[in-house]
């Protein structure tokens, strides 16, 4: 009977993630179709539910599931023996380990074999604070070792690691969307909005002509919803027709649901958050902490203006020149109504920053470039050669 060789079979890549939903199941996604029509086998390890599984098959990976939860705890042997059972069973030729938990879990079933690349996606130090996070630090500075490559998707991010002395070998490879997908739905930007709202199920009591901020996140901490929820009476106050929707599901929705002020709609969870993007005047994200949110990404590829808090990857995100106008201070409701209060105000204003934001992202933010770059870095690391096609963006 015939052998053949391991190099003569496909690259094998295992992709070990937490998040189902959200900013990192996209990543995950995209990385995934781009790598199956490359001719790698993308197989992906992750929990059961939420969006990840079905879209990671749709683009062409195996799929198997990897039971664990966002936080530590108790269960951590048991979600160590299936990243460990996982790499048994695929024998990968490198894993890519995407967010705390699949970072913790997958580097110590690897221990560096095979070739490990570590994804963050924002740093777990950042999301808790005491003991929790200094033995997040501690947990992060001990681990670097058996990540081949950390990969961090803003040069803000990086230097977050680096500050807290992480001695690692990084890459910067900065996240991108898919420019088919997000865009504008009509050339003119008046005409975009007014159809797009006509098909969304804004509240009947809403102002009909009044300027629409649309917030596109998980409910949860790190994405800030309750910040501008604190701020949004105080934009009322300066234009009095502003309104509000927050589109997302999460652990904080209800709670924030019954304290809402007015003039704020909670759209729940959307399949395609396209319209939402398209109807708004502004997208707003007060994040607390990141590390290059997709969100903002994808509404300037819409052509919409984007106000972010100042935390990593967003000043990177951003236009040229826009920072004074679209950045505001984390956790600072006052700063952040201020902000609002000028920006919706000021209609003309909106439709330059938005136009801006559309060619920023069409030269800057395409997802086909953040997943050769990415698939350059596989090859870099397994030592193979290079497809003469990608482009890799490192540090």
């Amino acid at each position: 009977m015939p052998t053949h060789s391991r190099a003569a079979q496909p690259t094998t890549v295992l992709h070990l993630v937490q998040p189902v939903d959200g900013g990192v199941a996209r990543v995950v996604t995209d990385l995934v179709r781009a790598q199956t029509a490359q001719g790698i086998r993308a197989v992906v390890g992750c929990p059961p539910g939420g969006t990840l599984g079905d879209a990671a098959r749709s683009a062409g990976a195996e799929v198997f599931t990897w039971r664990a939860g966002r936080a530590p705890g108790p269960g951590l042997p048991a979600e160590l023996a299936g990243a460990r059972g996982l790499l048994r069973r695929i024998r990968p030729d490198l894993l890519h380990a995407h967010s705390a938990k699949a970072g913790l879990a997958g580097r110590l079933a690897a221990r560096g074999t095979p070739p490990t690349v570590f994804q963050p996606h924002a740093w777990s130090f950042d999301a808790v604070g005491g003991t929790t996070a200094a033995l997040a630090l501690r947990w992060e500075r001990y681990a670097a070792r058996w990540a081949d490559r950390v990969l961090c998707v803003s040069e803000a991010e990086r230097r977050a690691g680096e500050s807290e002395g992480i001695t690692a070998r990084w890459t910067v490879i900065r996240n991108g969307v898919d420019l088919d997908h997000f865009r504008p739905g009509a050339p003119d930007p008046a005409q975009d909005r007014a159809e797009s709202r006509a098909a969304l199920p804004l509240p009947p009591t809403f102002p009909a002509d009044g300027p629409l901020a649309v917030c596109v996140g998980r409910i949860c901490a790190q994405k800030g919803q309750d910040i501008l929820l604190r701020a949004w009476p105080e934009v009322l106050a300066a234009v009095p027709a502003a309104r509000l929707a927050l589109v997302g599901d999460g652990p904080d929705a209800e709670r924030l649901r019954r304290t809402a002020p007015a003039r704020v709609h909670f759209a729940g969870a959307a399949a395609d958050i396209r319209p939402w993007l398209r109807a708004a005047d502004l997208v707003v994200l007060p994040s607390r902490w990141e590390g290059m949110a997709l969100a903002p990404l994808e509404a300037m590829a819409c052509g919409r203006p984007v106000l972010v808090s100042d935390v990593s990857g967003a000043r990177e995100s951003l236009p040229s020149g826009q920072g004074r106008l679209c950045l505001v201070p984390p956790e600072d409701p006052t700063a952040l109504a201020e902000a609002l209060g000028r920006l919706l105000a000021e209609p003309r204003l909106l439709a330059e920053l938005g136009e801006q934001a559309r060619q920023h992202a069409r030269t800057d933010f395409d997802v086909r470039r953040t997943t050769d770059a990415v698939t350059g870095l596989y090859h870099e690391l397994l030592g193979r050669p290079r497809p003469l096609n990608q482009e890799r963006i490192s540090r």
